[in-house]
């Protein structure tokens, strides 16, 4: 079977985010049409205190944000925790999920998700529509996806096993030489995609 879906892992702070940010750039100016997210880190006096998605036209909202202190009373709704974070799933929904729609009569489109990793699996709304995606026949997927550590998340590992699926691994040595070899690959694909 031939490659539709780019997969980008690697360990935390390995740069996958600065990756998918030129190769979007480097497909933007070939004119391969592109849409979707990616996340940034939110930084305040020097530490991290969350993360926001950011969509490729300019959207954002928060996705985490570090949890409210220990003894003081939140909202009723359950609350998504991944380490110190408290995951806001609804913002998520509103700023990420419009952003991998497919919009009609686009031809050769690459959706950029980053990422699908544990905060963003919380909403099964992402879940359905990465899925859908990766079934549809005429699409290409630019993701990235946390390294297998301890237990594997189980969709992670069902992507990164797909026959349609080629995955980069990222690494301090690889990350500035491996840029136009992901290009080629997603090229390649979304041309094979809408001919």
């Amino acid at each position: 079977m031939t490659t539709k879906h780019i997969l980008l892992t690697g360990p935390p702070g390995i740069g996958k985010t600065t990756l998918i940010n030129k190769i979007y750039d480097a497909l933007r100016s070939t004119g391969i049409e592109c849409q979707g997210f990616y996340t940034e880190e939110i930084r305040s006096g020097g530490r991290r205190t969350g993360f926001d998605v950011v969509t490729l036209c300019g959207n954002r909202g928060p996705l985490a944000r570090i949890s409210e202190r220990e003894g003081f009373p939140s909202s009723n709704r359950r609350e998504y925790k991944v380490g110190q974070y408290s995951v806001q799933i609804q913002s998520f929904e509103q700023t990420a999920l419009p952003s991998i729609q497919k919009k009609s009569g686009d031809n050769k489109c690459v959706f950029v998700i980053d990422e699908i990793g544990k905060m963003e699996l919380f909403s099964q709304t992402f879940v359905q529509s990465v899925k859908s995606i990766f079934d549809k026949p005429n699409s290409t997927i630019l993701a990235t996806i946390p390294i297998a550590r301890g237990k594997p998340l189980p969709f992670v590992e069902e992507l990164r096993h797909r026959s349609d699926t080629l995955v980069f691994t990222i690494s301090q040595n690889n990350r500035d030489s491996i840029l136009q070899d992901i290009v080629n690959a997603v090229k390649q694909s979304a041309e094979s995609q809408s001919s």
